[in-house]
């Protein structure tokens, strides 16, 4: 199907209206579909999207089953869960909040972490005050305004000024039915001076699907905060995706994303981090495995306005097949952002010989009194490493996969939870065997 955009507005409200969608919210679609006919698609570089089909959505809403128990959940969302010693744990249905558990302790300090529509109600001034406001905004294109206006989905999660979150906080949005699409919104908040690591998984048990994939996330770092958030997603083909992960520092304050990005769908990922805050940090590290006739675009931006911050970008990617990728790596210091430090390095791993990858490193300087580095590369698995594996007895095809473990092996170690560190190894393996 062509790229056109037809969208029944009164039809997007009544299914609102019907689903029980707050009245903020309500009021949020409305802005979005006036301002949607007037916005632009995006344009990812070097990737052709006029035939990908942003906009179709069978379901808009997906009632599913929920569950009384972590026994209970599905297995697929058992693998990555520590079942035995989870304390903080949101499950998310197709679009339907499953399962929360929050320790008593966390309650008890004010955190927050409930289902995005009722967090508009419950916890109405906070989410007004960060809903799409400070990290991605409704009017950049025309499918941020069309996440806005189709939301049916998402989580909201708040830690109070200085409180120190010790057990992750872990999401899992759990896809199950082909003709559901997610527009999950996640709003994680960490005030001044607290920490959380927050784990966020998309798993499925379809291999493939009809829906859409138009997910965001805002990350914001409130002057001496620490985030720490790892992700894997691993989502069945046939999707559209469209992914936006955006985090925003204030002063002293920190985000780190660790990022195992292996849906088997077609993907426009777009992770930026705004180094707003003096002597703020962000180190984003991305692992991806393409295959197949896939297509994904992937921007990671490090833009630093306040003084004395440091970037640094480490993206890893394996191409197999016919897959194509494009690797963007931007490091951005404004005008004023004196003594920052943006780094970056990106390298693509083509297993095969119509398999792609494009690694394109930028570097974007405003400021004199900086410092700044790159690196980038694309190629096949270097021959002297396989040969040094088989003269120890390894067939090609192990000593292969073993350096394409090694390969992947910086993002994999920093997943904070043994068992989506444990899937994330199990899906490249599915990935580099099948």
């Amino acid at each position: 199907m062509a790229n056109e955009f037809v969208l029944d507005k009164e039809k997007v409200l009544n299914d609102a209206e019907q689903n029980g969608v707050t009245e903020f919210f309500t009021n949020k679609r409305k802005e979005a579909l006036d301002l949607i006919d007037r916005l632009d698609l995006i344009k990812p570089d070097k990737t052709r999207i006029y035939n990908w089909d942003f906009f179709t959505v069978e379901q808009p809403f997906t009632e599913s089953s929920t569950f009384d128990s972590i026994s209970d959940l599905p297995e697929k969302v058992k693998e990555v869960v520590e079942v035995e010693n989870v304390e903080n744990l949101y499950v998310q249905h197709n679009n339907t909040k499953a399962f929360v558990e929050l320790s008593e302790s966390l309650k008890s300090q004010g955190v927050i972490v409930e289902d995005i529509f009722t967090a508009s109600e419950n916890h109405k001034d906070l989410v007004e005050k960060y809903f799409m406001t400070e990290g991605v905004a409704v009017d950049e294109n025309k499918l941020t305004a069309y996440h806005q206006a189709m939301l049916n989905g998402g989580v909201f999660i708040y830690v109070p000024k200085n409180v120190k979150v010790e057990a992750p906080i872990q999401v899992v949005f759990y896809h199950d039915d082909e003709n559901a699409s997610l527009y999950n919104h996640v709003l994680l908040v960490g005030d001044e001076g607290s920490e959380v690591t927050y784990v966020e998984n998309y798993v499925t048990n379809l291999e493939s699907a009809n829906g859409q994939l138009n997910v965001v996330s805002e990350v914001l770092a409130k002057d001496n905060a620490k985030i720490n958030y790892g992700a894997v997603d691993f989502l069945a083909k046939d999707l559209t995706g469209y992914v936006v992960r955006r985090g925003v520092t204030s002063r002293d304050a920190e985000i780190d994303w660790a990022l195992g990005l292996m849906s088997d769908s077609n993907v426009i990922y777009d992770n930026t981090t705004y180094l707003n805050g003096d002597n703020s940090e962000s180190e984003v590290k991305i692992v991806t495995i393409g295959r197949g006739q896939q297509i994904l675009n992937f921007t990671t931006e490090v833009i630093h306005y306040g003084k004395n911050t440091y970037g640094n970008i480490l993206k890893h990617g394996v191409m197999k097949e016919n897959a194509n990728s494009v690797f963007n790596g931007i490091g951005h210091i404004k005008k004023g952002a004196t003594n920052s430090n943006a780094q970056q390095e990106s390298r693509v791993l083509m297993l095969d010989g119509k398999a792609r990858g494009d690694a394109n490193p930028i570097l974007l300087i405003d400021e004199d009194e900086v410092e700044a580095g790159h690196a980038a590369s694309a190629g096949r698995v270097d021959e002297l490493q396989l040969f040094y594996l088989m003269s120890r007895g390894l067939k090609r095809e192990e000593a292969e996969r073993l350096v394409i473990h090694g390969f992947l092996a910086p993002v994999v170690v920093s997943l904070p939870i043994e068992s989506v560190k444990n899937l994330l190894v199990e899906v490249i393996e599915d990935k580099i065997l099948h």
